[in-house]
């Protein structure tokens, strides 16, 4: 009796662990995380996913990837964030092309994007169709809008140095259609590596250029402290993206709340958990857009910013 009691308890050992118990929990969800060298907004992203009570290690696990900046390194982290098959992939900027070229089936959300149709992430804004979608703004019409108001900050200078990452997915046709409609000389210096980024300055300030547009990109936005030293070192008056620019030391930006968008990219991560496709989930575009001004920055290069900007200013820093 006791050796047939044992053989029917290993039996029912043996099928509960081959089959889980009704009403057991389902496997954690694994969000992957490509991050171009963006940590302090995909913080925000966490945070976002925190106040829809997701909590790391209790019923979510994030997969972090970072490329620390390194553009070169995000096709090869966008490869292996396929390969741990997770749930679901959150980045943002040019690696979304990285991320879908990577994988057609696992989600992507993008917490922020230049332009999602233009570059093909999706179909269209309401019906993205495929298996990406997130939140973008047209870069393409915000810049436009940036070189006109460093125009207006700085009505003298007739020459703007542009800095453009190669490597992004933004085009510069707008900027250098703003320039001839604003008559101002532009000085385009593409580059390609980080390496070269204080070349572009340099080659700035020895041509003459009065100020640097700095054009969005997620890893400007990784180097964003670099480049408001270097924009002081060669008293170069700068136009940036966002805030988070000029709260490193860039003179101006303006352009959306990236920390903002980041914290809404939690709740397509939300619901794609929860069972939608992504591409039934329309494109959300910010409807705000902010300008940010650093007093101080132009006190150190010894330039005065134009009263009528500053007072138009959603913030100032002094």
């Amino acid at each position: 009796m006791r050796r047939r009691a044992f053989i029917a308890l290993s039996a029912g050992a043996m099928a509960a662990r081959a089959w889980p118990a009704q009403g057991q929990a389902a496997p954690m969800p694994r969000v992957g995380i490509l991050d171009p060298g963006l940590q302090q907004l995909f913080a925000a992203f966490v945070k976002g996913m925190e106040a829809l009570d997701y909590r790391e290690g209790k019923n979510v696990a994030y997969v972090w990837r970072s490329a620390e900046g390194n553009a070169d390194r995000v096709p090869a982290l966008a490869k292996e964030l396929v390969e741990l098959n997770v749930d679901v992939i959150v980045t943002a900027g040019t690696p979304v092309r990285n991320a879908m070229a990577a994988t057609r089936t696992i989600p992507i959300v993008f917490a922020a994007l230049g332009d999602a149709v233009g570059m093909g992430a999706v179909q269209s804004l309401a019906r993205p169709g495929g298996n990406a979608t997130g939140l973008s703004f047209l870069n393409t019409e915000i810049a436009p809008k940036r070189l006109q108001l460093l125009h207006e900050a700085f009505p003298s200078v007739r020459r703007i140095a542009v800095l453009y990452d190669q490597r992004g997915t933004l085009n510069i046709d707008a900027t250098e259609k703003a320039a001839g409609a604003l008559g101002l000389s532009l000085q385009i210096l593409k580059i390609s590596s980080v390496g070269e980024i204080e070349g572009a300055f340099r080659t700035a300030a020895e041509a003459g250029a009065g100020a640097m547009n700095i054009l969005a990109s997620p890893f400007f936005n990784s180097e964003r402290a670099s480049l408001a030293e270097l924009a002081l070192k060669y008293r170069l008056a700068s136009m940036c993206e966002t805030s988070e620019y000029v709260h490193a030391g860039c003179l101006l930006s303006y352009g959306p709340n990236l920390a903002e968008l980041f914290r809404r990219a939690a709740t397509y991560v939300d619901k794609i958990l929860k069972g939608a496709k992504p591409g039934d989930l329309p494109v959300e575009q910010p409807t705000k857009f902010e300008l940010a001004v650093n007093l101080k920055t132009a006190q150190a290069i010894g330039v005065t910013v134009a009263p009528d900007v500053v007072s138009r200013a959603d913030e100032t820093i002094e």
